[in-house]
């Protein structure tokens, strides 16, 4: 009974249709990922390692740096922060209702003119801490930093030349994966360069992007103010600040040049609840903002909600393949299109992804 109801659903219309698009979404999008981040590459990045930061305009930044529980990087992080090649930037470090020492870590430092605590006793989550931190932020362009992020000394020379178009509300930076030392994490090493950092240039050659990253960011404030800040209800304050932002037809943009060093998830369980709240959080940005597929206004929109979209139904799909595919052999049945030697579909998926890698 159960061979021939698995046999009937695999010669079926849908499953046949379903197995195409499992094979040539992964196939069509990295070929788009490549060549338009290749544009990108070509078009704002040229002769990359030759290229100084630009020198001046320089006005004043301020550097938000939530922390919660941050007692062991704290001091390591926010000493790479003070030593910026900037010449007027200040930071403020949100101490966040930690219950361990992060307040007397940052005592250590509290010498520093540049720095300034602020000690909220409620632990409310990064986005209420960033919103509270905002009023007291003396630059208009403003800088959000992880708690364990380490940026590059040049990194605000190359983002802040960006707020001189009066349209950029927000400037994304280029996070790399500091802690290398575990296979997992050079895993993640390998993912920021080849799928995240790639997306991110394709999706500025698209028009719009998806988020700028939560680690490295910077933000004309009064942009901010306008869209009404950080929203605590979204597990992903990033993604959905930058769809706010966006559909108030102000410009976001990927500056690769700006690195930042982070620290990644080094167990799988870590690296699980990272990318369970990742995909709770555009699933609900996506439901939240559907309307702009509404909108011919917002049609510079329309790529990368069509492209999140297209990925969480080839997520549901590999999940719903699998598990039929596993049935199957369980059962005796030789299931349709999952063979165990490589045929030209995986041979053709698998090519792509060394060339994406390469690019990456």
């Amino acid at each position: 009974m159960l061979v021939d109801i698995l046999a009937t659903l695999q010669n079926s219309l849908l499953f046949q249709v379903t197995l195409v698009y499992f094979a040539a979404y992964p196939i069509v999008t990295s070929i788009l990922w490549v060549t338009t981040s290749l544009m990108f590459r070509l078009r704002w990045e040229p002769r990359l390692d030759e290229v100084p930061p630009p020198d001046g305009p320089f006005p004043a930044v301020s550097v938000l740096v939530p922390a919660h529980n941050e007692e062991a990087v704290i001091v390591r992080s926010v000493r790479a922060m003070l030593a910026l090649d900037y010449p007027d930037f200040e930071v403020i470090v949100i101490d966040d209702g930690s219950t361990d020492d992060t307040a007397g870590a940052l005592g250590r430092l509290a010498g520093n003119p540049r720095l300034r605590i602020v000690r909220k006793v409620v632990n409310e989550g990064k986005a209420m801490a960033l919103n509270d931190a905002l009023p007291l932020a003396r630059g208009e362009i403003v800088l959000i930093l992880d708690a364990d992020a380490e940026p590059a000394p040049d990194l605000l020379r190359w983002m802040v030349p960006h707020f001189a178009a009066p349209r950029v509300a927000a400037v994304t930076g280029n996070p790399r994966v500091r802690n290398t030392d575990t296979f997992l994490a050079r895993l993640q090493s390998i993912e920021f360069s080849s799928i995240i950092s790639l997306l991110r240039r394709s999706q500025r050659i698209w028009g719009r992007i998806v988020t700028v990253s939560g680690v490295v960011a910077a933000f004309r404030r009064s942009a901010l103010f306008d869209v009404g800040g950080f929203s605590p209800e979204m597990p992903t304050e990033d993604i959905e600040l930058t769809w706010k932002l966006q559909k108030k037809f102000y410009d976001v943009r990927y500056e690769p040049r700006a690195v930042c060093w982070m620290t990644v998830p080094a167990s799988y369980r870590g690296l699980w609840k990272q990318r369970l709240r990742w995909a709770r959080g555009l699933m609900q940005v996506l439901h939240k903002h559907r309307d702009v597929m509404a909108h011919w206004k917002y049609r510079r929109m329309w790529p990368v909600f069509v492209e999140s979209s297209l990925s969480t139904l080839w997520a549901v799909c590999f999940v719903v393949l699998t598990a039929i595919w596993t049935i199957s052999w369980a059962a005796g049945l030789p299931p349709v299109g999952a063979s165990p030697i490589p045929n030209l579909w995986g041979m053709t998926i698998a090519t792509l992804c060394l060339v994406q890698l390469s690019v990456g």
